[in-house]
């Protein structure tokens, strides 16, 4: 595929990429915006500087070339630091990727999506700013975690009836609560993702997509098209279950003789006291409330321990950056 077909490609996905999108480098891992797409130009703006930098199309076209000259797999690691943004911006295209895993920068025959749009980063989001959300999930949340903390979840056979029934309770409310959350998250990313791009966040990534759903027409309707279509209506009747229930009120045939029937037993969450429930809840706010300096020692090892499990699952080009020059090695 000649250059200038991708070029133009690559600009009608950056005009369709969400306002706030961030992108990071795909080696030093520094976040970025695009400010602006223009015909000769992407214009960039990293995240910790004021300045906007002009990624030039002749250089998407010199990085362009030498993915082809790779056979189809670059190495990120003979990129200088300035021209990661590049590689990132490219594998926005459909038909380029980015694997900041093993470090290359690949053409594909079939379309891709770009790891590298990180829906976790914001430019303006306070990250030092914590409050206590007003919604029901973080307040069920909070109290199954002190039940999995009192009792061993790793054991339910040795757990009294009470704290199983506990449990349980608890864990059908966050489920509950999980997932009507879910579904509000899942309508704001529908106005957010595009062109069933994978957007990549902290924990994981998320990607547009579609699902068709059918129904059937009015029955006659149906029936009428499919005879001038030359199929009998014998072809597609089928039993109705409505119908043979109520063949059944007014026969002597049992239910077993015209159904298959399994019986299968479950629990079934009966009853929440939410006032003890209430009660818990406020205990525990207390008890946090009480111990402002432990949260915050416990926050700071928390935040350490993320950072290092950040560093042990991204790739890490070290010190083998080549210096800013066209030639190869």
């Amino acid at each position: 595929m000649p250059f200038n077909t991708s070029w133009h490609t690559l600009l009608d996905n950056l005009e369709d990429l969400s306002s706030d999108a961030t992108l990071v480098t795909p080696l030093s891992r520094k976040p970025f915006q695009v400010t602006d797409v223009q015909e000769h130009r992407v214009l960039i703006e990293y995240r910790d500087d004021d300045g906007t930098i002009p990624l030039q199309r002749d250089q998407f076209e010199t990085l362009f070339q030498r993915v082809q000259d790779a056979h189809g797999e670059f190495d990120l690691d003979r990129l200088p630091p300035e021209a990661e943004p590049y590689a990132t911006v490219l594998s926005l295209h459909p038909r380029f990727e980015v694997d900041d895993r093993e470090g290359t920068l690949t053409e594909n025959e079939t379309p891709t999506g770009s790891p590298l749009v990180d829906a976790s980063l914001g430019f303006d989001a306070d990250e030092d700013s914590r409050e206590e959300p007003d919604i029901a999930v973080y307040a069920d949340a909070l109290l199954l975690i002190d039940a999995l903390e009192r009792h061993d979840p790793t054991d339910l056979d040795g757990m009294e009836t009470a704290a199983l029934v506990n449990l349980y309770t608890l864990l059908s409310d966050v489920q509950r609560n999980a997932n009507d959350l879910r579904q509000d998250v899942s309508s704001v990313l529908l106005d957010r993702l595009h062109h069933d791009q994978p957007v990549s966040g902290q924990y994981g990534s998320v990607q547009r997509t579609a699902r068709r759903n059918r129904s059937l027409k009015d029955d006659d309707e149906v029936l009428t098209m499919l005879e001038e279509a030359g199929i009998d209506r014998e072809r597609v009747t089928s039993v109705d279950s409505s119908k043979v229930d109520e063949a059944l009120e007014v026969t002597e045939l049992a239910e077993s003789d015209v159904y298959e029937v399994e019986q299968r037993e479950y629990i079934r969450k009966a009853e929440v006291d939410e006032d003890v429930k209430e009660s818990r809840l406020q205990g525990l706010k207390d008890q946090l409330a009480a111990t402002d300096e432990d949260t915050e020692d416990l926050q700071q090892e928390v935040e350490e321990l993320e950072a290092r499990i950040d560093d042990l699952t991204s790739f890490d080009s070290g010190t083998s950056l080549r210096t800013p020059s066209g030639s190869e090695s």
